[in-house]
């Protein structure tokens, strides 16, 4: 099992010099990765400060070495496809090839489609995120692109330079389970990051929602590669107490940790809170 620290990219986090210095401890303490929401409003309601997530993996990746790099979640069908491929491709090359790309629906749909004049049908969404998706995995490439899409469109292009990771970054995507299609979707690409509920981010899964999950997506991947599932939570520093917690998920499947303040509590925006847990450095397995 490998472990990541997960932020949004609003409050404390809206600023790239301390994200960046985030990276360097949660790199020296020993976790594997950092993860930045992508929003741009989030609820609307609460007027905050937010970042650029590509400029704040871009100071993170200034700053460190080894850390493993990207969003959970780009909602991909808010943006132009090609110029998130250049975002990403720009990422990877500038980090060495450390970039982790995780897509999904985003949300909350009218907050932040809805605002900006952008398609609020959740099937028309999916659609885009879809055929985002290839694309974005053919711009990566560095080849040629002729596309005459449903929604996109692209005459005779190559995006230059391509990612360094070949033949592209790996792709993660989000998801709530039990629900069939995104983790259908996820099945096609390299790893699954599924939410269990309404309000559970930040709150660890059951290990028999996981083995379930594992199951399904044994069967829609059938002989396929490496493939990875993220569940996340707040974990305990405590060695034994974080065997206890995370073992079971081990054993149910997950392959990655993912360190994540509640959604609904205080300290979700702030940096204190998110430092202290990060310099324990990752729960022992």
């Amino acid at each position: 099992m490998r472990f990541s620290v997960n932020i949004p990219n609003f409050g404390d986090f809206a600023d790239p010099r301390t994200v960046a210095s985030l990276a360097v401890t949660a790199e020296q303490a020993g976790w594997d990765a950092l993860f930045v929401w992508d929003h741009v409003v989030h609820a609307k309601s609460r007027r905050r400060s937010f970042g650029d997530p590509w400029m704040l993996l871009t100071a993170a990746a200034m700053t460190t070495t080894r850390l493993k790099l990207g969003t959970l979640v780009t909602p991909v069908a808010r943006r132009r496809p090609h110029q998130l491929a250049r975002q990403v491709a720009t990422l990877d090359v500038l980090s060495g090839g450390r970039v982790i790309f995780g897509a999904g629906l985003g949300g909350p749909i009218e907050d932040e489609y809805g605002s900006f004049g952008e398609p609020t049908d959740p099937v028309e969404i999916a659609q885009r995120l879809d055929e985002g998706l290839e694309l974005l995995a053919r711009y990566w490439s560095g080849e040629q692109v002729t596309h005459h899409g449903r929604h996109y469109r692209a005459e005779d292009v190559a995006l230059l330079p391509p990612t360094v990771q070949r033949p592209r970054p790996p792709v993660w995507i989000a998801g709530f389970w039990p629900n069939r299609r995104p983790m259908r979707r996820a099945a096609h690409w390299d790893g699954a990051v599924p939410l269990f509920g309404p309000g559970s981010h930040g709150r660890a899964p059951d290990a028999g929602q996981v083995r379930e999950l594992a199951g399904f997506l044994g069967e829609q991947r059938g002989e396929g590669g490496p493939f990875e599932i993220v569940v996340g939570g707040v974990s305990p520093a405590e060695p034994s107490r974080a065997r206890d917690l995370l073992g079971p998920l081990q054993e149910a499947g997950a392959t990655w940790w993912d360190e994540r303040q509640l959604i609904d509590g205080p300290d979700i925006d702030r940096l204190p809170a998110v430092l202290r847990r990060v310099e324990q450095g990752p729960p022992s397995v």
